[in-house]
């Protein structure tokens, strides 16, 4: 007969260090990460085998360890012991071979995760005196230096890293398209107008990336128009974009044929969408959106105005602010089949900036806090700059040298001078 081990839980009500499942969780991960780190100094030490010092010796050798110092984690805190590394060849600091680790930085004190869940927790109301009860219960009854003066200084720290990273050198880069959105917020700004405009670009190697963040009044043209000029005249980005993607109801439009003059528009499907099913009962919105993904999931331009013109028949007798809704927009709606096929999903909608920011918009909501300004950009800077990591990269990236050569696509394809020819 075979004895069953029974595991004592935590009982309800009780702390982190109550449950046995996270202390196995956290043994586990420190041996796992003293693993990691013995492999790494065991490399470094295998590239620098074959030098010795003047008597002959091995030049660089192990020599013990740190101080052992305790990580905050997602899942409690960690202690750890760093192995350190001595040459026993150089005569000054200038020439010494020293390790560094990559798993674990000399100074780390909290990984990256909890790192991120600072200004998310910031965003949804958690004012500075709570941050340390918070985190006792998602950490543990010991989170060291988490306390309410280490968070105002780690929003001063994300003020001050804003402000360089707006300053920054964009005259190098070259982005072909460009995805544009106002962003509101559950915890109300210093104005109730007020929201934070974002701009996304994608590079000639298709990465995306965060062009500017900053505030503005609503969504507004002069608002954006600051913005566009900032970029132009202080960051050096003097290239046009081939391509901007947004909301129509966005004031971005209007400043950006200033600044932009032959930039082409492509309106957000999603937006769009959306706008269109608030004009229709709820008994035919499944059908209704049905049809539209009809329309810019069509394989050619051709098939898509015919989907386009189906749609119109069938809804605008008895709903005509919804077919008037969709009509308004028909050629901006369709840009995309100008441009390779392999990035129709990426530039038919905003969902770069509509993903990021999905659980912080204004359809939840309002607290009771209020952030300021310059609270606000830190906290948003912090937040896109940590999922602009996860971002994908645009498919077919190669098509985009294409595009900066001047080739047309026609329905996702590239036209040639006898196509042209024929056409005409």
């Amino acid at each position: 007969m075979v004895e069953d081990t029974v595991v004592g839980l935590a009982r309800p009500g009780g702390t982190v260090e109550d449950d046995p499942l996270l202390a196995v969780l956290r043994e586990g991960a420190r041996q796992m990460l003293s693993l990691a780190i013995e492999a790494e100094v065991a490399a470094f030490l295998a590239v620098h085998a074959d030098r010795v010092d003047e008597t002959g010796r091995r030049r660089v050798v192990r020599h013990g360890h740190a101080p052992k110092r305790s990580i905050q984690t997602g899942i409690g805190p960690i202690e750890v012991r760093r192995p350190r590394v001595r040459d026993r060849g150089a005569d000054d600091e200038s020439g010494r071979i020293r390790f560094t680790s990559a798993v674990l930085p000399a100074y780390l004190r909290r990984t990256r995760n909890v790192e991120e869940l600072l200004p998310w927790l910031y965003l949804k109301g958690i004012s500075t005196g709570q941050f340390e009860d918070t985190l006792k219960v998602l950490l543990g009854p010991d989170a060291p230096g988490l306390s309410a003066a280490t968070i105002r200084r780690l929003v001063a720290t994300w003020q001050d890293e804003h402000q360089r990273w707006q300053a920054r050198d964009l005259s190098a880069k070259r982005y072909l398209y460009v995805w544009a959105d106002g962003v509101y917020f559950a915890p109300r700004l210093e104005h109730d107008r007020q929201c934070i405009l974002v701009l996304i670009g994608a590079d000639a190697g298709g990465k995306k990336e965060v062009l500017a963040i900053d505030d503005g009044f609503r969504e507004s043209e002069q608002s954006w128009h600051e913005l566009l000029v900032r970029l132009r005249d202080e960051n050096g980005l003097v290239i046009d974009p081939e391509l901007a993607i947004g909301d129509g109801a966005l004031g971005f439009w209007k400043a950006a044929r200033k600044i932009w003059p032959n930039i082409k528009q492509q309106r957000c499907w999603v937006h769009k969408t959306a706008n269109i099913l608030n004009y229709l009962p709820k008994s035919v919105q499944s059908k209704a959106k049905t049809d539209l993904h009809a329309i810019y999931e069509a394989a050619s331009r051709a098939d898509a105005e015919a989907a386009f013109d189906r749609f119109l028949a069938k809804y605008e007798a008895k709903y005509d602010k919804a077919a008037g809704c969709l009509a308004k927009d028909r050629e901006t709606l369709l840009t995309f089949y100008d441009f390779p096929a392999e990035h129709w999903k990426h530039v038919r909608t905003a969902n770069p900036i509509e993903s990021t920011f999905a659980t912080v918009r204004l359809r939840t909501d309002k607290t009771k806090g209020c952030l300021s300004r310059e609270t606000a950009l830190a906290m948003v800077f912090k937040l896109t700059k940590s999922a602009e990591r996860h971002w994908r990269r645009l498919n077919g990236s190669e098509r985009l040298a294409e595009i900066i050569r001047g080739v047309r696509f026609r329905d996702g394809e590239p036209v040639t001078a006898t196509e042209d020819q024929a056409a005409a």
